[in-house]
């Protein structure tokens, strides 16, 4: 044992000839830094005169510099540390360096595999050093050890550092693309077109958080996200949903009546036509061709959702999470009180948001006070901790007016919207089907 210790110390993943010959390749072509700087990021190159020569490279490029050895030496030598890299001389040398230029993409590959590599053994040691030191909470402790083999993952998927000059093209592409189009949806769509209008869709690393009183439909919402994103939509969206209060069988058996718009209630007393049983078989032949993914663990903890969720995002590529309830999800943690603990699980649904680079949706409920009150619910409604309001990036909540006039008709409130407009917006809730419908559409009887 102390002998392999001893082997992995003394000796880290590398490969000196191809991160010489990729930074020789880079001061002769211009074509090979716009490509390396797709692939590699500094702490790729193994060693330290390396990544200063790499780093300094790119910001040329940046500042649409020529380079070349005469103009990096001089750029090396404003910085003071042309010498204690090797000199004028060792970036000669680096040019002598490549074999040849088609062949720079597989020396970056070594380059990036040698570095992954090196980010394991030193993932390895750390979780090693955490697990020797006899952690009371074991949890948390192989939380972290998922985590830190998920970022890896994650980084090696993910392009790297990138100068804002590499990324301009690619902006004003989706901006010209844009003004074409005139969509007024940028992110992941509702499927509600004026809701849409205010969020322009759901946005990666965004959290969003969905309230309102008991028997406000807040779960009939999250499903109408779910079947439009993951059944209609062409192509369609994979979505996770982590369902705390209902068991899975009456989750897709309310996503199969709302999608075939057969009554669940008749569903569930078998008082159903042959009309309907057909509807039935076609919208189960649809659900099951959908990348929904339910987990309906009760009660689960905050560590084993993040789990599940990071697993879910390497296998299945989701791209939206939507959680049904905030309230329900317990913390490994002891809190002072529930507040705290509240405060704890708003603030990691909001990292995990920001960890995966997808959308994640929570429900939530209200207070108690605001439930029993008949207004509009507003930010300081959220239950049991004003975090929830300061983590979300957007706060939607459904409301129905007490008015005989109305009884169908729903507000959809969105009280906070970081990056957009705030305002009120309606839908006609089709109780039968707990599905819920823009008004043009329910008046045009669709």
């Amino acid at each position: 044992m102390k002998e392999k210790k001893e082997q992995i110390e003394a000796y880290e993943p590398h490969s000196v000839d191809a991160e010489r010959s990729l930074l020789g390749a880079m001061m002769m072509s211009k074509d090979a830094i716009e490509k390396m700087i797709t692939i590699l990021t500094p702490n790729a190159f193994y060693l330290k005169s390396h990544r200063q020569i790499f780093e300094t490279i790119v910001e040329m490029y940046e500042s649409n510099e020529v380079v070349d050895v005469v103009t990096l030496a001089e750029k090396l030598r404003n910085k003071g540390i042309l010498e204690e890299i090797g000199g004028k001389e060792f970036l000669a040398n680096l040019l002598e360096s490549v074999a040849s230029l088609a062949n720079i993409e597989y020396y970056a590959r070594i380059v990036a595999d040698k570095a992954v590599l090196r980010e394991m053994i030193r993932a390895g040691k750390r979780i090693i050093e955490a697990a020797y030191a006899m952690p009371e909470d074991v949890d948390e402790t192989l939380d972290e050890a998922e985590r830190l083999i998920f970022s890896i993952k994650e980084k090696r998927i993910k392009k790297g550092f990138i100068p804002v000059r590499a990324v301009l093209t690619d902006v004003f592409e989706m901006i010209e693309k844009a003004y074409r189009e005139r969509r007024f949806v940028t992110g992941i769509p509702s499927g509600f077109n004026d809701l849409d209008k205010y969020t322009a869709g759901f946005h990666d690393s965004e959290f969003i958080v969905l309230a309102a009183r008991p028997g406000m439909g807040k779960t009939a919402f999250a499903l109408n996200i779910i079947e439009h994103l993951a059944v209609r939509s062409d192509p369609s969206v994979p979505v996770a949903f982590f369902s705390l209060e209902m068991s899975k069988e009456h989750v897709v058996q309310r996503l199969l009546c709302m999608h075939a718009q057969v009554g669940i209630h008749k569903v569930r007393t078998g008082n159903i036509t042959q009309e309907d049983l057909s509807r039935l078989y076609t919208a189960s032949g649809n659900l099951s061709e959908s990348p929904i993914f339910i987990d309906d663990t009760p009660a689960i903890s905050i560590l084993e959702l993040r789990a599940k969720a990071r697993r879910l995002k390497s296998r299945e590529d989701v791209k939206l999470i939507i959680i049904d309830y905030l309230q329900l999800i317990t913390s490994h943690r002891r809190m002072e009180n529930r507040q705290q603990e509240i405060s704890f699980i708003s603030r990691s649904l909001k990292d995990l948001a920001k960890e995966l680079d997808l959308p994640v949706i929570a429900v939530s409920q209200l207070s108690r006070a605001a439930a029993r009150e008949k207004r509009p619910p507003k930010l300081s409604d959220l239950r049991e901790s004003g975090a929830i309001e300061q983590d979300a990036d957007i706060v939607i909540f459904l409301h129905k007016p007490e008015t005989e006039a109305e009884q169908n008709i729903f507000q959809v409130i969105i009280g906070k919207n970081r990056n957009g407009p705030v305002g009120i917006t309606q839908l006609y809730f089709q109780e039968d089907y707990t599905r819920f419908v823009e008004l043009e559409r329910q008046y045009e009887g669709t």
